[in-house]
């Protein structure tokens, strides 16, 4: 049997009272700022900006993220900037699996490529070079160094059509380069 003092018993029992009385005077407690219809309003309002506008969102950004190895493609120059885009949006169709592939061969240098074919750029690379060489904008090294690329290339037997319009341009720009030279300094 156990026995209890009785001053262990009134604190006890002082205790318990003062926990009532304590817990009959508390409010109950809120969470939120908003109480009653506003509150009611603001959730209907966030649970249509979550159904509506968070979708479009996170579509936007998947996307962009999924086009990034194609934009760095096209800032590199790649040779291969058709087939990464292809893959990029191979990527989107198959839920993003494919993405990390388009972002590694954005990124590689196409040693074999330009073993074959004589080049590591795209022809977009050498017909705006080229532009820039017809307006005057490039040096005569710089001119002769694209003159040589394409040589290298038309020696493999790979230029296509437009590159080899402006091979013979840039052809026609340094022998009227050369003329111009020649009639100046006599």
């Amino acid at each position: 049997m156990v026995r209890l003092s009785i001053p262990k018993a009134r604190g006890t029992a002082a205790r318990l009272a003062g926990t009532v009385v304590l817990l009959a005077g508390a409010s109950p407690a809120s969470a939120s700022f908003l109480s009653g219809e506003a509150l009611d309003t603001a959730a209907t309002v966030l649970s249509w900006f979550v159904v509506c506008v968070v979708p479009i969102v996170v579509i936007v950004l998947f996307w962009l993220v999924h086009v990034m190895p194609e934009k760095i493609a096209e800032k590199r120059h790649h040779p291969q900037k058709d087939a990464i885009h292809t893959l990029c949006l191979l990527s989107l169709a198959f839920g993003g699996l494919l993405w990390p592939l388009a972002w590694l061969w954005a990124y590689t240098k196409p040693v074999g490529y330009r073993l074959a074919y004589g080049t590591d750029k795209h022809d977009d690379y050498y017909l705006e070079v080229g532009e820039k060489a017809k307006a005057g904008a490039l040096l005569r090294d710089e001119i002769a160094h694209l003159r040589h690329e394409l040589d290298v290339m038309a020696a493999k037997g790979t230029l296509p059509v437009p590159l080899k319009a402006l091979h013979a341009d840039l052809t026609a720009l340094q022998i009227e380069a050369a003329g111009t030279e020649k009639a100046g300094g006599a």
